[in-house]
């Protein structure tokens, strides 16, 4: 047996993670939801309107189709496609033809992703490489802003405003920057506040993006989700959006289907084989019962995705007129399914982090913070109106009589 000096092994083994993991920033997230365990726990009733996690039942039809193919043994092995079954692909199609009159070829510009969030990060392993821009308003849902940063790239923020002001100061970044811009990322109806654009918007953007070559990515989690008939727009309404970029759709919300994670990818046919291509590497696709359930749902639920809309409208209504009732100025979003709060001015020094942990420690009310979507969130908290009527009233209550105090 071969000897080996001792003073020449290593007192500690270490592991290195990559620098892609340590420039990750804390996912507080995480830190508030371990807080909200550890208080339920104990017993405390605590009301989360923190995560966008929809509390409502999938429909029947839905979950009924489901059990029919778990059934099937055919169904228990991999997916035939890791871009999703050609009857799904299929009824993508159909859907976004009698939703917002955008023609799709299944084959070539549609791919089924397991929920949006999946599919975007995958997309910016496609696109983007070390050093390459990217450029996201701010604040915005995290797998916008970190999604390209651990596929090796740059992101650039610039701060989310109405349409025009907007506009003129993506097109400044652009022409500014450098290196320029290789992908800019919208997210209308906008998580988290819920901020809503018209077509005119997109049909700017892909003007500006033609102009500069620039792809754009575009996620349309609520698009169905309007509002006081308000009826947010798809990005490849406008003409020659398909030439530009893509959209990305998922059956989370619209359907109450978060934990089910199917979603999919949508445009430019390069684009979505480059995405494919990705997928064909990573994964094997998604449970081909969900798919078939997915075929239902976008076939034979759409009343169910009224039904919802009305729903969140309603706790819409309660949430705010609740929250100004108590002395907090909110602005009534016009789709989506949150409320974005400046937070009152006697306690935004605290920052919303802390302020976060105020109301989940004082009023046993979990939201949001609004620096978790990005430095411009900062001042502002997330309600999601993801309880029911009665418990909304409920937070209002309390989150009064903890400030009031």
């Amino acid at each position: 047996m071969r000897e080996t000096k001792l003073e020449t092994i290593p007192q500690e083994f270490t592991i290195e993670v990559a620098n892609r993991v340590k420039r990750l920033p804390p996912y507080l997230f995480g830190r508030l939801n371990q807080l909200k365990y550890e208080k339920r726990s104990q017993g405390i009733d605590i009301i989360d309107l923190g995560m966008g996690n929809p509390n409502d039942p999938t429909p029947p039809p839905i979950i009924e189709k489901l059990c029919e193919a778990v059934h099937d043994p055919k169904n228990h092995r991999y997916s035939v496609s890791a871009i999703g079954i050609p009857h799904l692909r299929r009824e993508i199609a159909y859907f976004y033809q009698r939703e917002w009159g955008v023609e799709l070829d299944p084959i070539k510009e549609v791919v089924s992703t397991i929920g949006s969030k999946e599919g975007i990060s995958h997309l910016c392993l496609a696109l983007l490489e070390d050093g390459d821009m990217t450029l996201v308003p701010n604040p915005a849902f995290p797998v916008h802003l970190y999604g390209p940063e651990l596929a090796g790239a740059e992101v650039t923020t610039i701060p989310l405003r109405d349409e025009e002001g907007l506009l003129e100061d993506i097109t400044r970044t652009i022409e500014t920057v450098h290196p320029r811009p290789k992908v800019l990322i919208l997210n209308f109806p906008h998580n988290p506040t819920g901020r809503t654009v018209e077509l005119g918007f997109f049909e700017e953007v892909v003007d500006l993006a033609k102009r500069y070559n620039v792809i754009i990515v575009h996620d349309l989690a609520y698009g169905c989700l309007g509002f006081d008939n308000y009826k947010p727009p798809s990005f490849l309404q406008a003409k020659g959006a398909k030439d530009v970029g893509v959209e990305f759709n998922t059956f989370s919300k619209s359907f109450n289907m978060p934990g089910w994670r199917l979603g999919f990818c949508v445009g430019n046919h390069k684009i979505i084989e480059a995405l494919a291509k990705i997928k064909g590497y990573y994964d094997y696709g998604i449970f081909p019962p969900v798919q078939v359930a997915g075929i239902i749902a976008l076939r034979d639920c759409r009343k169910y995705i009224e039904q919802q809309a009305r729903i969140y409208q309603q706790r819409r209504d309660i949430l705010c007129d609740g929250l100004k009732r108590i002395g907090w100025e909110v602005e009534k979003p016009r789709a989506a399914m949150f409320v974005w709060a400046p937070i009152k001015e006697k306690y935004r020094s605290m920052g919303s982090v802390e302020f976060s942990y105020k109301l989940l420690n004082e009023a046993r009310v979990s939201v949001s913070p609004g620096v978790a979507f990005g430095e411009d969130g900062e001042g502002f908290v997330r309600f999601a109106l993801v309880e029911n009527d009665l418990r909304l009233k409920q937070a209002v209550r309390q989150i009064h009589k903890a400030l009031d105090k």
